[in-house]
């Protein structure tokens, strides 16, 4: 059971969370939809490389991640969206593309846009593509520690 690592440290952290079952979904977008979660409060789990090192770039599932300001706000020589090659291995746990932002657990530097410190709730994938967990936000900021940065844009509807 992938989300069994995830729930085991938060209940030694003393972390109040509720588990939110759903049918399978494979996307951020998608995973709003059938759990009626807004995409601004679904937090989503982007592994990107900068400098060639792995990390995590946590945003809402309603923004995507601009490189360019990441690397900024980082001081990375470079940004780059990660392959599911170069980290299915990290995260032995999971199903792929469906990682709980919780780098910690899998020795991986956290970033989180800063848009997410608005929520008072935030909910993601708890490593399987059928399982959310939505905690409070400052529980998931005393757990993982993470840098808040700017680096999420809106996405934009392509033109037809």
């Amino acid at each position: 059971m992938p989300v069994r690592k995830l729930k085991e440290f938060l209940d030694s952290q003393n972390i109040h969370y509720s588990s939110i079952p759903h049918s399978t979904a494979y996307t951020a977008q998608g995973i709003a939809a059938v759990t009626h979660i807004s995409g601004k409060e679904l937090a989503k789990t982007v592994i990107v490389k900068l400098d060639n090192e792995l990390a995590m770039a946590v945003l809402p599932a309603s923004q995507q991640v601009d490189m360019d300001m990441l690397k900024a706000a980082t001081g990375a020589k470079s940004a780059a969206t990660a392959s599911e090659r170069e980290f299915r291995e990290k995260f032995p746990d999971c199903e792929t593309g469906a990682m709980p932002p919780f780098g910690n657990l899998y020795n991986m530097k956290v970033f989180v846009e800063e848009s997410l410190t608005k929520d008072r709730e935030i909910a993601f994938n708890a490593g399987s593509h059928n399982e959310l967990i939505r905690l409070a936000f400052v529980d998931y900021l005393r757990a993982v520690n993470p840098t808040v940065l700017k680096f999420g844009t809106v996405r934009t509807a392509r033109a037809a």
